[in-house]
């Protein structure tokens, strides 16, 4: 399988995440030297080193203000194929699209997706990532075998969750401040098509929509509610339900059968730079209506490519720019089941302060893996976009603190703004990961801007 490398000399870069809200200057260095990386990281200054993929976690996750930054895809690729047991070892910088591309033609898909192609396997491990079919599958660190990691002294170990279950769910979530990844092996689905079979239903409101994903989600491997933010009175809450799985072979017609497996994962288009404003209250409202409007009531067996149902963004390379300058905030929690009434509140207050959104969706998590700062736990989940404007902070912070009295949390990979003593409320195994963390990294070398913004070293 191919492999690509790349190597970087600690030359200062501006970075950001995914939402654009707080650019820092770091210094890139390569991974494709693991003596130099080792010597780099024990040499690391006060303001330390930290992993970083393809930059997709909204906040600052991945980004270290005067300190050093590894560029996780400068090392890429996989090194073996275990075809009779369907695993796959791949170097940490290999991103989700890389597999997929190389993989699905072989008959395989990865156990876990989210929203975007465009992570990479030490990110996916790093933030625990989910996707559709939580309900079913769990988390991704649930379907990795082992990987290696080089702590804070420069060596290298083996880490699996049966022999090394501390810093194996150290890691799993632990947002790279356990040390880099090197390469990781991941169990991989098997399938015999590359199209999805997709049921589509419309919810009238909020209430409709969670009966209908509690009383359907189990008949589904994969399954999502699209929810309109904008909608007011009786309409508050409606969404479009879309829920699937893969198509066998002699469930597609002739012309795809001829090719079963044929993936394309190339963006249609580039965003350009956007001026402050396109997404506005008026506009957002315009797209939720039509995206409503369009979708019919109950549609059954539409046969749907892998980009369309799990990636529908990927289609638009920078789509992010879409919200200006000013950048995005992604705002994503869960709470336990029996905590439901949040979502009913988050939803209500959102609508009334007129924060519109035309990315907003709601999940069912089933049970959760035990990565000390893992962010699924069984419940609800929801997740929007928000574009960056006057009075956004105070609301979320109220909703921030309702959130975790009721049990639940934020999602690390995504945040950008919580305050840090909620972090102990929502991730009550923090003192744990810690311990483990120093044990890993006594000397505190692996930092980020988000570690140092949420105390979490």
């Amino acid at each position: 399988m191919p492999t690509e490398s790349r190597d970087h000399n600690g030359e200062p870069v501006l970075l950001e995440g995914w939402g654009r809200t707080a650019p820092t200057m770091g210094h890139l260095v390569g991974a494709t030297d693991p003596e130099l990386l080792a010597a780099r990281i024990k040499r690391s200054d006060e303001r330390g080193i930290i992993g970083r993929g393809l930059g997709r976690s909204y906040g600052d996750a991945a980004q270290n203000a005067g300190g050093l930054v590894v560029d996780g895809v400068s090392a890429a690729g996989i090194l073996s194929l275990d075809v009779a047991n369907s695993l796959v070892t791949a170097r940490a910088g290999t991103s989700l699209d890389q597999l997929m591309t190389w993989l699905i033609p072989l008959g395989w898909f990865v156990p876990v997706t989210p929203g975007t192609r465009s992570v990479t396997i030490g990110g996916a491990i790093a933030a625990d990532i989910h996707g559709k079919d939580h309900h079913l599958a769990g988390s991704w660190c649930s379907h990795v075998e082992s990987f290696r990691l080089m702590t804070g002294d420069g060596s290298v170990i083996d880490v699996d969750p049966e022999h090394s279950p501390d810093v194996f769910w150290a890691t799993a979530g632990g947002m790279g401040l356990t040390g880099v990844i090197l390469d990781a092996t991941i169990r991989l689905k098997p399938i015999e098509t590359s199209r999805i079979l997709v049921d589509t239903d419309r919810a009238i409101d909020l209430d409709d929509c969670m009966a209908l994903l509690s009383e359907g989600d189990d008949r589904y491997d994969y399954t999502v509610a699209w929810i309109d933010l904008v909608a007011r009175g009786r309409q508050m809450g409606r969404s479009i339900l879309t829920r699937g799985r893969f198509a066998r072979l002699d469930e597609v017609p002739d012309d795809i059968a001829a090719a079963p497996l044929e993936f394309h994962g190339s963006p249609l288009a580039t965003v350009p730079p956007m001026p402050g404003g396109l997404l506005n209250k008026a506009s957002i409202r315009a797209f939720n209506e039509l995206w409503y409007r369009k979708s019919p009531w109950r549609r059954r067996g539409e046969i749907q490519t892998i980009g369309a149902f799990f990636h529908p963004l990927d289609m638009a390379r920078n789509w992010n720019r879409l919200y200006g300058p000013r950048g995005v905030v992604q705002w994503q929690f869960v709470v336990p089941f029996e905590s439901s009434h949040v979502i009913e509140q988050a939803v209500r207050r959102l609508s009334d302060a007129g924060l519109s959104s035309f990315l907003a969706v709601l999940k069912r998590f089933g049970p959760g893996d035990p990565g000390h700062l893992s962010f699924p736990i069984e419940g609800w989940t929801l997740a929007l976009d928000i574009p960056v404007r006057t009075g956004l902070g105070p609301l979320l912070d109220d909703l921030d603190g309702l959130v975790a009295e009721s049990g639940g949390r934020l999602y690390l990979a995504k945040d950008a703004r919580m305050r840090p003593e909620l972090v102990p409320v929502m991730y009550p195994h923090l003192d744990e990961w810690r311990a483990i963390r120093n044990e890993l990294d006594p000397n505190g070398h692996f930092q980020s801007d988000l570690s140092r913004r949420l105390d979490l070293c």
